[in-house]
């Protein structure tokens, strides 16, 4: 019966420890962390709607949306994404649920209402706000509704613009907040902003829809006359701040679902005929896919994911280790054997 010495242990430990910090390396690049955000200016839906205050809303809209959806839906003001997007939008949210982007959870903000609180603009260049929790880099896309855009009506994919006016590739990050230009095209009346944030380092994408009024208006153009709305506020930080210990969204990837507040992970719905299936494009339930936005390799999208200048050193780290770790090991059964053959 082999000895076991001093010797031998400390080689054992020292290999068993070799073979854990890959692993516990690896597990730290591998992590994901997630974006999350909404349009601040002009103020999406949600957001405004959360300034007002989940529990006592004092809009008439805001208050239909809590109970349509409930209250959990504005304190996850900065969580109305699709997991596994990867730039096909069009393709898994449907006709009147883009507010939502079809996540059942967010249904109050596809209410077809002309009373939402919304913010005064006017044609020509304008700065925007996105305030971001949780900054990736990404590409923002911002679409206007058509003239006769009607807000009695739900919101469809051809209501907006074809092409999107305002469009910003990793802007700058201030104070909490990318801001980026655009130049509002003519428009008279009440209409809506909607913005994709796409992100490049995940599949992952943000929406948000964003009341506006052009002139001092109250509807588009053949749209039905609106009733007076209240205008639109961004929440402040103390707001943002007080709300979050009630917010179910995880700033630091997508785990399980949360069992406090029986939020689900947002999902995408089925595109419009798609009713009860599952697409080639629909996303894995539950869950953030591994195959990267853009057909990246797995390698960038590590390296991208978790917004940190860290990971590609923890992913070079955990690959030495590694390699180290098969290296000792390969050594200490070729010294075992040499041994075993000298004794015979």
């Amino acid at each position: 019966m082999a000895v076991i010495t001093p010797t031998r242990r400390r080689l054992a430990g020292g290999l068993v420890a070799l073979g854990v910090a890959p692993l516990v390396l690896t597990g730290l690049a591998a992590a994901p962390a997630a974006a999350h955000g909404s349009l601040s200016d002009p103020v999406s839906r949600v957001s405004a709607c959360f300034a007002e205050g989940p529990e006592n809303p004092r809009s008439a809209a805001c208050k239909a949306a809590v109970a349509a959806g409930g209250t959990q839906a504005l304190y996850d003001w900065n969580g109305v994404n699709i997991a596994n997007a990867a730039g096909k939008h069009r393709e898994l949210i449907p006709d009147g649920k883009l507010c939502s982007a079809g996540n059942e959870k967010f249904t109050g903000l596809d209410l077809p209402r002309a009373d939402w609180p919304a913010t005064p603009v006017q044609a020509g260049s304008r700065t925007f706000t996105f305030r971001a929790t949780a900054p990736h880099k990404g590409s923002f896309e911002l679409y206007l509704t058509k003239e006769g855009y009607d807000p009695s009506q739900p919101l469809k994919w051809s209501d907006l613009r074809e092409k999107p006016f305002a469009t910003a590739t990793d802007p700058a990050l201030t104070d909490g907040s990318y801001v980026f230009e655009g130049t509002l095209p003519q428009a008279s009346g009440r209409q809506l902003i909607y913005t994709v944030w796409q992100r490049s380092d995940s599949p992952e994408a943000f929406y948000a829809c964003s009341d506006v009024t052009f002139g001092g208006g109250s509807s588009g153009d053949g749209g039905a006359e609106a009733a007076p709305a209240p205008a639109a506020s961004a929440p402040s930080e103390a707001e943002i701040d007080e709300g979050a210990d009630k917010s179910s969204v995880e700033h630091h990837g997508h785990g399980d679902d949360d069992a406090s507040t029986g939020a689900r992970v947002t999902e995408a719905a089925p595109a419009a005929g798609e009713a009860g299936t599952r697409g080639a494009n629909a996303p894995e339930p539950n869950g953030v896919s591994t195959a990267p936005a853009g057909g990246a390799p797995a390698d960038v999208a590590l390296a991208e994911t978790g917004g940190s200048d860290s990971t590609p050193y923890l992913a070079m780290g955990g690959a030495a280790a590694l390699a180290l770790g098969a290296g000792a090991l390969f050594l200490s059964v070729r010294r075992r054997s040499a041994g075993g053959a000298h004794r015979a």
